[in-house]
């Protein structure tokens, strides 16, 4: 969605507002189902929700902002919901919801009144009041309501419970008439919560043998055993994407091998034939494969944050990666990089801090992508044919280099060009509860349509025009098929570029074959594989069985092998630290909202890619000499 949606006036505008972690955004879907989309206030990355429920005659569009835990700090999220309080950058807005957690409604009274001091018609929704009660305490919706001026109602955004009374209070919300302490004046604010939870919450906390949430945080929180829970928690994560992506992005690639097939029969040799099959079909194919491991990814974060431990793992992590001046909620965007860095960087939005999330997304593309492994496999296998034990550590390495150098870089980062400490995180830790699957399937389906819509274009584009510079100027035909193929590629406009960069890539070793397969796998780093394929066995239906030994068979100009061990380690640096994903590109352009970030990105990364594959080809022919 556009920034512009946000200025439709339609129906009456409905804010969502809060602390995080209370079930506003599980209320939003209750309210809204899947008749919402996503949108960015101008001037931010920051995502809002916008929806549209209709109640007899009566139009609401709710619009459900970033939890936060104060309007009065400087970060995106507070300026966002000061700026739709005041209708900065949106239309006015009729009301306000504001959504307390019933089981720790002191704290949530802080928010509370700074809503009520914009002078705004408010309604507070006090979720999880079935946990409240469950641990012993009980509140009077009507005293609470007289205290804060304005109408109070419990809701259970899960089951629907209190949906239709919400409704009624909505269509006459009330502006509040009582005195207020001044905000920022932290003691006349807590002595007013304290006078509130006095007069209208009853009832006392159950403490024997510790709550639930007690008890799990015992482990969950610790500073050992914590960290074992948390390796356990993200490698089933870990997991569960590999494998359980692996079927639908497998059924994908049927799916349009299949549309590919009937292109081909259909349509007669020819431009317009290798534009949609090559270029279209092609391209669409590459950007809906993420798909499977994006929706995987937002769905099982969803359930993680549902439940509550997600909270207590940023909690965990935050010790780790503050040594490098990163926040513990970028655990997150790090771990789904191992499975692409393009949900990786989507994933950066739940840091809240600017420098924070940039820094985040910067370095994201150095963790590992399962991209990358056929290329590690093509390496390795050369390097250490018939080797198991240091192949095993080679691909280890590969790892440890990717990951080492994120937090270095993190680390420079936030010391030059992103200065400042990272922002001591604020965190209150949830009660934990079952998650929503309704929620997590909703949550899914928006983050799948924005990928769709908004990343897919680019990435299509970009897959198009790399097409056309392979694909062109055509070649003459000769009598040998396995020639044309080669001759095409190495006279086209990508080959041509190609030879002419060949000598910025010399000094690494590589010939201007190699220097082909890096420049295309620029689009995608696997295609590096059947680049190489074709460029060394004239042939670009190569069989996975027979790769290896066309390309260890492969000689250079002067006879010596293209694949020589000083070659292949310095590939394999070059692999692991460079920036080689035009989609990656165009989606660090989306979440920072500008070019010059993705370009620094590229960059910065391909220059270090350069530098210690340099070193890494002079130290090792020293070693093999």
């Amino acid at each position: 969605m556009t920034t512009t949606d946000l200025h439709l006036s339609a129906a009456r505008t409905i804010l969502l507002l809060g602390n995080p972690n209370v079930g506003k955004t599980t209320l939003f879907n209750r309210l809204c189902g899947l008749r919402s989309a996503t949108a960015n206030f101008p001037g931010s990355t920051v995502e809002s929700r916008i929806g549209n429920s209709t109640r007899g005659s009566v139009k609401r569009k709710f619009i459900d902002l970033p939890g936060t835990y104060s309007l009065h700090t400087t970060d995106d999220l507070a300026k966002v919901c000061r700026y739709a309080l005041d209708g900065v950058d949106c239309e006015q807005p009729d009301t306000v919801i504001v959504v307390a957690d019933a089981t720790n409604l002191r704290r949530n009274l802080t928010i509370v009144n700074e809503i009520l001091h914009h002078d705004v018609r408010c309604v507070v929704v006090l979720s999880m009041a079935d946990i409240a009660q469950k641990s012993g305490l009980t509140i009077d919706c009507e005293k609470l309501g007289e205290h804060l001026g304005c109408s109070v109602v419990k809701v259970n955004p899960r089951s629907g419970g209190g949906i239709d009374g919400l409704h009624e209070v909505l269509d006459n919300p009330r502006k509040t008439n009582v005195i207020l302490p001044k905000v920022g004046d932290l003691k006349a604010v807590n002595d007013w919560a304290n006078e509130i939870i006095a007069g209208s919450v009853g009832g006392k906390l159950a403490v024997s043998g510790g709550t639930l949430t007690d008890r799990l945080d015992k482990v969950c929180t610790h500073p050992v055993l914590g960290i074992f829970v948390f390796a356990a928690v993200m490698i089933g994560l870990f997991w569960t994407i590999f494998t359980l992506a692996a079927v639908p992005m497998d059924l994908i690639d049927t799916v349009f091998g299949y549309l590919s097939t009937v292109a081909s029969s259909v349509l007669p040799e020819g431009a317009v034939h290798d534009f949609v099959v090559d270029g279209v079909i092609a391209g669409i194919a590459g950007t809906v494969v993420f798909l499977p491991q994006i929706c995987l990814l937002f769905f099982l974060i969803s359930l993680l944050e549902d439940t509550g431990y997600l909270a207590r793992a940023a909690f965990v992590m935050d010790r780790v990666l503050r040594r490098f001046g990163l926040p513990g909620q970028s655990f997150v965007p790090f771990l789904s990089a191992h499975a692409c860095a393009i949900p990786a960087i989507m994933a950066a939005r739940i840091v809240p801090d600017r420098r924070d999330r940039l820094a985040t997304i910067l370095v994201a593309p150095f963790f590992s992508c399962s991209a990358r492994l056929p290329v590690y496999v093509l390496l390795v296998g050369v390097m250490f044919a018939n080797q198991p034990f240091s192949a095993g550590l080679a691909f280890f390495g590969c790892y440890a280099l990717g990951a080492g150098a994120a937090f270095l870089t993190a680390f420079i980062m936030r010391r030059t060009i992103l200065p400042g400490k990272s922002r001591p995180m604020v965190l209150e830790l949830p009660t934990y509860k079952m998650p929503s699957l309704r929620t997590a399937v909703l949550n899914t389906i928006d983050r799948a349509w924005v990928f769709i819509k908004n990343a897919g274009t680019v990435i299509l584009a970009i897959v198009v025009v790399l097409w056309w510079l392979s694909a062109y100027p055509k070649g003459e035909p000769t009598h040998d098929e396995t020639l044309d193929a080669t001759t095409q590629l190495s006279e086209s406009y990508a080959g041509k570029i190609g030879q002419f960069v060949s000598p910025v890539f010399a000094p690494l070793g590589y010939d201007w074959k190699l220097t082909v397969g890096v420049m295309t796998s620029f689009a995608a780093r696997e295609v590096f594989v059947s680049t190489i394929a074709v460029l060394v066995s004239g042939s670009d239906d190569v069989e996975d069985e027979t790769i290896m030994e066309k390309i260890e068979n492969a000689k250079r100009a002067d006879g010596s092998p293209i694949f020589n061990i000083p070659t292949s380690a310095s590939l394999l640096v070059f692999f692991v630290l460079a920036m080689q994903c035009l989609p990656t590109i165009a989606v660090t352009r989306r979440e920072t909202g500008s070019w010059n970030w993705a370009f620094l990105q590229l960059g910065y990364m391909t220059v270090l890619a350069w530098v210690c594959a340099f070193i890494t080809f002079q130290v090792v022919s020293g070693i093999v000499a």
